[in-house]
C-alpha cells in the first residue's frame, strides 16, 4: 500500500487574513457567548452568602450533622456568636426579640435551697412504714413528724423499761443516803458512849490505885480496875476506827452514796439513749416547706431516695446552665427572662449567684441527637415575687432562660 499524503494543518482565518493584508473582522458571536457565561458567574457570591445565612439561622439536618461530625460551632469565630445552640428549643416570642447581647441557656425551676428529700431516720434498719401523716401540698415546719415506722412500739417499750430503771436507781440512791446517814449517826453515838465509858474506867482506876496505896483495897480490885480501863480505851479506838470510814460529815461525799449516784447517772443515760432511739421510728422534715411529692405507702420499706420531697416554694429560683464561652458576659444582678410553653407567661428574675465550676450539661432537650457533653457553668436566678407565685406550681420544670447582659452591675 502506498503512503497517504499528510494532511495540512488548518490555519486560522485571522492568520490567513493577516498574511494577505485583508481586514480582520472580529467574531461577535463568540464574544457574546463569553459575556453570557460571565453573567452567570456573578450569581455565585450571592448564592454563597445566602447559603451561609440559611446555614447559620436555619441549620438544616445535613448542616447540623456536619457541625456534629467536625466539632465546629456556627459563629465560633466571632466574640458574640449569633447562632444558637442546637440543643435549646427557643420559643418563637424569644426569637423575635432576641438581641446579639443576650445569653441563652436551659433552666430548671427549683424552690429556694432546691428540693429536700425526707428520708427515714438513720438506724431504722428493716423497719417499714406504718403510717404517713401528711399529703402533697401541705405546709410543714422544720422538725414536724410526717410518718411513723413499724418499730415504734418496740422502741416505746424500751423507753418505758429505761424509765423504770431510772426510778429504781433513784430509790436506791435515797436508800443509800439514808443508810449512810444512819450509820454515821450510829458511829458517832458509839464513839461518844465508848469515850464516856473510858472516862469512868479511868477514874475508877485512879481511885483504886489510891486506895491500894493506902492498903484499903486488895490487889485483885486494883487489877480489875486496870483491866476495865484498858478495855474502855480499846472500845474508844474501835469506835473511832468505825467513824473513820466517814471522812467527811457530808453525806454526798460518802463512797456508798457516790456509787449509788453514778448508777443513777448510768440509768439516766440509758433512758436518754432510749428516747433517742425512739426517733428512729419517727420521720421528720429537715426544713420548712411544702410537700411536693410522696414516694411511698404504708407497708413499704422507706425508699433510698426518701419517703417524700419537700421544698420552700415561698421563694422560687431558676437553675440556669450557661455555656462556658458565654459565661464571661453574665454578671450578678442582670435581668433574666424565663420562658416555657407550659407556664404560658414569661417569668422574670435576676442573676443571684454564678457557679465556680465548669461541669457537664445536665439539662438536655428531647432531641436524641443533641449534644449532651457540653461544658456549662451553673447560674442561680432569683425570681421576683409575682413570678415566684406562678412558678411555685412548676417545680423541676425545664425552661429557656435569657440573660440580658447589657445591664452591667
Amino acid at each position: 500500500m502506498g503512503k497517504s499524503e499528510p494532511e495540512e494543518p488548518e490555519i486560522p482565518k485571522q492568520v490567513i487574513a493577516r498574511a494577505s493584508g485583508a481586514e480582520i473582522v472580529p467574531d461577535v458571536s463568540r464574544a457574546r457567548g463569553f459575556l453570557g457565561k460571565l453573567r452567570y458567574l456573578l450569581f455565585i457570591p450571592v448564592l454563597l452568602f445566602s447559603g451561609a445565612v440559611i446555614g447559620l439561622y436555619i441549620q438544616p439536618p445535613g448542616l447540623q450533622k456536619f457541625f456534629e461530625i467536625t466539632g465546629l460551632k456556627p459563629g465560633g469565630g466571632t466574640s458574640a456568636p449569633i447562632a444558637l445552640p442546637a440543643e435549646i428549643e427557643i420559643p418563637q416570642d424569644v426569637i423575635d426579640t432576641l438581641q446579639i447581647t443576650d445569653v441563652i441557656g436551659l433552666a430548671r425551676l427549683i424552690p429556694r435551697g432546691d428540693i429536700s428529700p425526707v428520708a427515714a431516720p438513720s438506724g431504722a434498719g428493716d423497719a417499714r412504714i406504718d403510717e404517713i401523716l401528711v399529703g402533697v401540698g401541705e405546709t410543714l415546719q422544720k422538725g414536724e413528724v410526717v410518718a411513723f415506722l413499724d418499730n415504734l412500739a418496740q422502741l416505746e417499750s424500751a423507753v418505758k423499761i429505761a424509765q423504770a430503771n431510772v426510778g429504781i436507781r433513784e430509790a436506791n440512791l435515797l436508800q443509800t443516803r439514808q443508810s449512810v446517814a444512819n450509820s454515821l449517826n450510829e458511829a458517832l453515838a458509839v464513839l461518844e458512849q465508848a469515850e464516856a465509858v473510858a472516862e469512868v474506867a479511868k477514874s475508877d482506876r485512879l481511885r483504886t490505885d489510891e486506895l491500894f496505896g493506902r492498903g484499903v483495897t486488895t490487889q485483885a480490885a486494883q487489877d480489875a480496875a486496870i483491866s476495865a480501863d484498858t478495855q474502855a480505851d480499846r472500845a474508844v479506838e474501835k469506835a473511832r476506827a468505825t467513824l473513820s470510814r466517814y471522812d467527811n460529815a457530808d453525806i454526798e461525799d460518802q463512797p456508798d452514796v457516790i456509787v449509788a449516784a453514778r448508777n443513777l447517772d448510768a440509768a439516766i443515760a440509758e433512758f436518754d439513749r432510749a428516747l433517742q432511739d425512739l426517733d428512729r421510728a419517727r420521720v421528720v422534715t429537715p426544713i420548712s416547706g411544702v410537700v411536693l411529692a410522696v414516694h411511698a405507702r404504708p407497708g413499704e420499706r422507706p425508699p433510698s431516695g426518701g419517703i417524700m420531697d419537700i421544698g420552700d416554694t415561698s421563694q422560687m429560683m431558676a437553675e440556669v446552665e450557661i455555656y462556658q464561652d458565654r459565661i464571661a458576659l453574665v454578671k450578678p444582678g442582670q435581668p433574666v427572662e424565663i420562658v416555657s410553653n407550659a407556664v404560658g407567661q414569661t417569668l422574670n428574675g435576676t442573676v443571684e449567684r454564678i457557679g465556680l465550676m465548669v461541669e457537664s450539661q445536665d439539662f438536655v432537650s428531647s432531641d436524641t441527637a443533641a449534644n449532651t457533653d457540653a461544658r456549662v457553668i451553673e447560674v442561680l436566678v432569683r425570681l421576683d415575687q409575682k413570678s415566684s407565685l406562678v412558678a411555685a406550681r412548676y417545680t423541676n420544670l425545664e425552661a429557656v432562660a435569657r440573660v440580658d447582659t447589657r445591664v452591667k452591675k
